[in-house]
């Protein structure tokens, strides 16, 4: 749309200092890969992002893109070199146009656009146009995120953090069909949290929530003695184990130590747990729900 050579998309790491590269794209350099694994920048090096941006922003203005050339000054104040216009020169590149990418009313990251050496230099236009196609990059980052919330929504327990019903049965469904394919381990742990219902009647519903809230912990702590183990919560007083992959005996060691563990907890009765194989004799598992009844 601009009529570059090259593009890349690069987001703020702001906890590291950093501008990660994301993606590449077009006529790229050899040090230039199209998904770069590990290509990023100290963020002081681009001072426009940390200074010219929020001075505009104070100013009451807005974020628009700006054009460098590979003719532009290379120097500024002493130690610092221009890395926007050196990297154009080693990479033989004329001009390049540098539009924010801003969400939340955050500098989100930018999008970078080049032309070879010869080609006509990026116009106050072109600036304009990459000012607009960032705000288009922008929402649909922004439309990613709010579908990435809603599936988080969909497959978490609200109360405990943990996985729901619905997480569960998909990553079962799976696991089944490859202990079909590859024969790899499936073992299901399921629990009932003893005297939630007495908690409740006793002391509220906001305290046996907070029981509920405490057992999921304790859950996930002995999940994590089992490599990729998923710990849900059924629905209820009802919660649950999923390991692929790790052995009957280290599943049903975890079991004994969420037993312990949950027997020690202030309120509530400890807990019950079932613990069902494939690796025992417990004959052909196709389906999950099998694997639940056992």
């Amino acid at each position: 749309a601009l009529g570059g050579s090259f593009a890349a998309l690069s987001v703020w790491e702001r906890e590291l200092g950093r501008l990660r590269v994301l993606v590449n794209v077009g006529r790229r350099a050899e040090d230039e890969e199209e998904f770069p694994e590990d290509e990023s920048y100290p963020v002081h090096q681009f001072a426009e992002i940390t200074e010219f941006l929020h001075e505009r922003w104070a100013g009451g203005g807005e974020p628009d893109a700006w054009v460098e050339t590979a003719e532009g000054p290379a120097a500024g104040r002493p130690g610092y070199v221009h890395q926007r216009v050196a990297a154009l020169r080693r990479r033989g590149r004329g001009c390049c146009v540098v539009a924010p990418i801003v969400l939340h009313g955050r500098a989100w990251g930018e999008l970078y656009v080049a032309r070879p050496v010869g080609e006509r230099v990026f116009e106050r236009g072109d600036a304009d146009f990459a000012t607009v196609l960032a705000s288009v990059v922008a929402a649909g980052i922004a439309q990613t995120e709010r579908l990435e919330e809603v599936r988080r929504l969909a497959y978490t327990d609200a109360l405990t953090g943990l996985a729901n019903r619905r997480a569960v049965d998909a990553a079962l469904d799976e696991a089944v069909e490859r202990h079909r394919e590859e024969g790899v381990v499936v073992s299901l742990v399921v629990c009932d949290l003893n005297g939630l219902k007495r908690v409740n009647d006793t002391h509220g519903h906001a305290v046996g929530d907070r029981l509920l809230e405490r057992f999921g912990s304790v859950l996930s702590l002995c999940g994590a003695m089992l490599p990729g183990a998923l710990a849900a919560r059924l629905g209820g007083d009802e919660f649950c184990l999923l390991a692929v992959g790790p052995p009957a005996d280290a599943v049903v060691k975890a079991a004994e130590e969420l037993c312990r563990r949950a027997a020690e907890l202030e309120l509530g009765d400890g807990v019950a747990c079932g613990v069902a194989s494939t690796e025992a004799p417990v004959g052909s598992v196709r389906s999950a729900r099998r694997l639940f009844r056992l």
